[in-house]
């Protein structure tokens, strides 16, 4: 089969597969010409006409592969780019160390001593349960109440900057009540 044939019979098939997978129409326009070159480079290694398609779609297949693999490392960013970053979320958890404390010394007894076994202790829900006879969807439940809690605590006394996937960014004291940290 010659390139022209090959292409005016396969274009639009090859496109809307594309399409299905690839939802910019610029980028499938350059997915689509990144096959053409590829069945020009490598028309003579097809032997049989009848593989023709199926080596079509498998080369645009391993196209779409590429691009969204190329798109993901240029997404990455390294260590280099968000030293900063991190920097100012250790400091704001080190800033906010000693007032978690006396937070959860605000909350009643039983709250402030599961949040203490949880969160200071870093003891496992599901043994916590079984030591303390209850089931562990009960225990969960108590923590989550107890956390809530703890927050609401929290938001009396501070305004929060939370980063886009909720990791604490920076906190403000609201008024000069308050006398936790």
């Amino acid at each position: 089969m010659q390139l022209e044939q090959i292409w005016s019979t396969y274009r639009g098939t090859l496109k809307n597969f594309l399409h299905a997978k690839v939802s910019d129409p610029d980028e499938v326009e350059d997915l689509l010409q990144d096959v053409l070159i590829k069945v020009h480079t490598n028309l003579d290694k097809i032997k049989d006409d009848s593989s023709v398609k199926s080596w079509l779609f498998t080369t645009t297949n391993h196209a779409i592969i590429d691009f969204y693999r190329s798109n993901a490392r240029k997404r990455q960013l390294t260590q280099e780019d968000t030293w900063y970053e991190e920097e100012a979320e250790e400091d704001i958890k080190q800033q906010m160390a000693p007032c978690v404390l006396s937070f959860i010394d605000g909350l009643d007894a039983d709250d402030a001593a599961l949040l203490r076994m949880v969160e200071i202790e870093n003891k496992p829900q599901k043994a916590l349960a079984e030591s303390m006879n209850i089931s562990y969807s009960t225990l969960k439940s108590r923590v989550q109440s107890a956390r809530r809690k703890l927050k609401g605590l929290f938001d009396q006394c501070c305004s929060f900057e939370l980063d886009s996937q909720g990791n604490l960014m920076d906190a403000t004291r609201k008024n000069n009540a308050c006398s936790k940290c």
